[in-house]
């Protein structure tokens, strides 16, 4: 497990455009998955620690954005031969053992997380209604025990967003298992 931070920056920049599947077949386009708000997209997987230590914590902050107008779509671009617990038949089971209710697709060739700029499973980026990023880091401020979080900066960014007031500028990098690139 290598240990990565993302990279700062990237605010303002434009969701790209892409179209991808998820494990069951079904095809979402990227113009068509954000809510009235915005889109949240965590780039994650099913083996990394840093990802299973949040994945419920980030099906929660998912609910709570849904109710503000935000939807919510993961992204897994793990699909290195190397990690078979991140294949799609393994995504079709965490769907179904963690009761996903939204999007997780499959970037097969890892194009979304490299346009995106993600560099770690999880990583965060939370686009508004014109579809420009707002924030771009870590769901909290410690992954491996959600009693101890101080700071909720992912639903903090969420509610902002939801609510039309100002996100916070100091924005935390993501932590999180080096994406397994495919080269």
């Amino acid at each position: 497990m290598a240990l990565l931070e993302s990279k700062p920056g990237a605010l303002g920049q434009t969701l790209p455009e892409f179209k991808l599947n998820d494990p069951f077949g079904n095809s979402y386009a990227s113009n068509e998955l954000a809510g009235p708000k915005g889109l949240l997209i965590g780039v994650t997987c099913n083996h990394c620690p840093y990802a299973k230590a949040v994945w419920g914590r980030l099906i929660d902050i998912a609910a709570q954005a849904l109710s503000l107008g935000i939807k919510t779509v993961a992204i897994n671009p793990n699909l290195n031969p190397a990690y078979p617990d991140d294949s799609p038949e393994a995504m079709k089971a965490e769907i179904k053992i963690r009761g996903i209710n939204f999007p997780y697709l499959v970037d097969e060739d890892q194009s979304v997380a490299r346009e995106l700029g993600a560099v770690c499973t999880p990583e965060f980026f939370l686009y508004n209604s014109q579809n420009i990023l707002v924030y771009h880091g870590r769901l909290d401020d410690n992954w491996q025990d959600e009693a101890k979080v101080t700071r909720q900066e992912l639903l903090e960014a969420v509610k902002a967003l939801g609510s039309g007031t100002v996100i916070a500028e100091d924005q935390r990098p993501a932590m999180g298992c080096s994406i397994k690139w495919v080269e």
